[in-house]
């Protein structure tokens, strides 16, 4: 049985998040070149080149048909620019996403990525998702904040050297 869930746009009282587009690279470029966003994920600044085709490949979703990929990036209204990034891993039959997000270094500590990721959040729960997980390096203090706020809770889970955070949605 094939499930219909599919990106949709989705806005808040501060941000939009805009299904991710190819379109999107060239702005998104200047916030994935920053060293800074990499000091706990891992990887390296993406030249705009690599963010094209990153987006290209991430438009096009999963090879594996039973799991979803859903992508947003998130433009901060206010300015009228694009801040950020989410995304949601999801695998419908298990009702299950694992989410993600990042957002620019100009725009930390703003509220931006736990608003965001928030509203994602709200958004699976309509789809039927129950579990939701992150997983987060135990020394990122910031995204272990928009966990909570997003009613996460840490594991005893590791994978890759980092917490394994998550929440029954009901």
């Amino acid at each position: 049985m094939a499930n219909p869930i599919k990106v949709e746009q989705l806005k808040g009282k501060r941000l939009l998040l805009e299904p991710l587009r190819q379109t999107h690279a060239r702005e998104m470029a200047a916030i994935l070149s920053d060293p800074v966003i990499y000091e706990f994920i891992g990887g390296t600044p993406m030249s705009a080149a690599r963010v094209r085709s990153q987006y290209k490949r991430l438009e096009a979703g999963s090879p594996n048909p039973s799991e979803k990929w859903l992508n947003w990036v998130i433009r901060y209204q206010a300015q009228d620019a694009l801040v950020g990034s989410l995304q949601a891993t999801v695998w419908p039959e298990q009702a299950q996403a694992e989410v993600a997000w990042i957002v620019g270094t100009p725009w930390q500590g703003q509220g931006i990525a736990s608003e965001a990721a928030a509203q994602v959040v709200q958004w699976l729960r309509r789809q039927g998702i129950r579990l939701v997980i992150a997983h987060i390096h135990p020394d990122h203090r910031a995204s272990q904040a928009v966990a909570r706020h997003i009613g996460l809770t840490p594991t005893v889970k590791m994978a890759d050297g980092e917490v394994e955070w998550q929440a029954e949605l009901v």
